[in-house]
């Protein structure tokens, strides 16, 4: 197996407030991760980030077994949503001061046992205490980008993002195929259960390859740590400016993926929980698709690769509204607006992990907590807005947000 090579001096450099490079005369060192073990990062993204997202394609499920409304049924995901973004803001900055070997395992280990607590709930504010736990913990996600971001070398820092956060995106999608599937087979309790199983073997493999970290940590307490977190969006415009446009763009991704199976579940399409699940699918071949965003960031191409993202999210929402006409339309839209969140997301990170690298796991949970903020949003606007308007207002709501993301994008590319 191969493995890290050794981190050795970045800690005399990265002490708190040095923007990389600043250092007088100091020369960052060159690490390197393994693809082996990069692929082993974005699987256990893809596992963690998943569990948010199972209950998307079972929200008609839920409903029923516990007496929920459909016109509210959303807010399973919004609860989910805001704990995953309490958990951005109190668990992601720890991987700056503590040992991430111990870390990163020991939440996946506690998600483990939320979800077993989700998959036996016997009422509806069991399921919502474990999905809430569930959402914290999933943050450990963002821990393993940020781990990962600070053992690839500079120059191969983008790919890294880039193969790490493909995990994370196609796990999000593949939840719905995972989940529809498994609910047709054995009922929606199995796919928490099953994922609890996959996890812990995982969280096991991890915490025997993870290396031991030797860094120096800053010299703050946690409430300091906390605090600066909100200090980096002060002083970092790009962060700010990143950061929004995480929250429209995943604000427009759950408006789709939350409400998608309402329409699908419903007649006269009235698809099984496996064929809405599929759907998945071509959402990953469309993430897979965005993977080479981080190279095209390293190679300087950030702000053209954002722009010409921003412009096919937009357009994705024209062949997604022609849903109960062409599912063959609905497909090509589903491919065109996950390519465009997913090199957008990945092009974000790459250039925000360049800032402050000693910060970096600050840097990720601060950015991720609005791309949890747009997420919660989606998710319950766009039920609401099914609800009142149908599809058709569902897509315009997604092309509305989409447009804004390209509008600020527009406006902030010269700042």
């Amino acid at each position: 197996m191969e493995i890290f090579e050794e981190q050795k001096a970045a800690a005399a450099v990265q002490t708190l407030g040095i923007d990389g490079g600043e250092a007088a005369g100091a020369k960052m060192p060159e690490f390197s991760i393994s693809r082996r073990m990069a692929l082993l990062f974005a699987v256990a993204c893809g596992l963690s980030v998943a569990n948010i997202y199972y209950a998307q394609p079972l929200l008609d499920a839920l409903a029923n077994e516990f007496g929920l409304p459909h016109s509210s049924i959303g807010i399973v995901i919004t609860v989910t949503q805001i704990c995953y973004a309490l958990g951005l803001f109190l668990l992601v900055p720890l991987g700056d001061l503590v040992n991430r070997r111990r870390l990163i395992p020991g939440m996946m280990l506690l998600s483990v046992l939320a979800l077993i607590a989700v998959g036996t709930a016997v009422s509806s504010i069991v399921l919502f205490a474990g999905l809430a736990v569930v959402g914290l913990l999933a943050v450990v996600t963002q821990a393993l980008v940020a781990y990962a971001s600070s053992l690839a070398a500079p120059t191969e820092r983008g790919r890294i993002v880039g193969l790490v956060t493909s995990g994370v995106v196609i796990g999000i999608l593949l939840a719905r195929t995972f989940a529809g599937v498994l609910t047709d087979i054995a009922g929606w309790r199995s796919v928490y259960l099953f994922s609890g199983a996959l996890l812990l073997v995982v969280a096991c493999i991890l915490l025997r390859m993870m290396p031991s970290e030797n860094r120096e940590k800053p010299p703050l307490s946690y409430p300091q740590l906390l605090q600066s977190v909100l200090a980096l969006f002060v002083q970092e415009r790009i962060l700010r400016i990143r950061a929004i446009l995480a929250l429209l763009i995943f604000a427009s991704f759950s408006i789709l993926w939350t409400s998608l199976v309402l329409p699908l579940s419903s007649a006269p399409l009235s698809l099984s929980h496996t064929a809405i699940g599929s759907f998945g699918l071509a959402g990953a071949a469309g993430a897979l698709a965005a993977a080479r965003a981080g190279r095209l960031a390293d190679q300087g191409f950030g702000q053209k690769t954002t722009g010409i993202a921003l412009a096919l999210l937009l357009l994705s929402w024209l062949p997604i509204g022609f849903l109960r006409h062409s599912l063959l339309a609905l497909v090509l839209g589903i491919i065109l607006l996950d390519m465009a969140v997913q090199a957008v997301h990945v092009t974000n990170q790459s250039l925000i992990f360049n800032v402050r690298p000693e910060a970096r796991s600050r840097l990720t949970g601060g950015y991720m907590i609005f791309y949890s903020i747009g997420s919660a949003a989606g998710s319950i606007a766009s039920t609401s807005v099914y609800a009142s308007f149908g599809w058709n207002g569902v897509c315009l709501l997604g092309a509305a947000v989409s447009a804004l993301a390209l509008l600020f994008w527009a406006c902030t590319r010269r700042l």
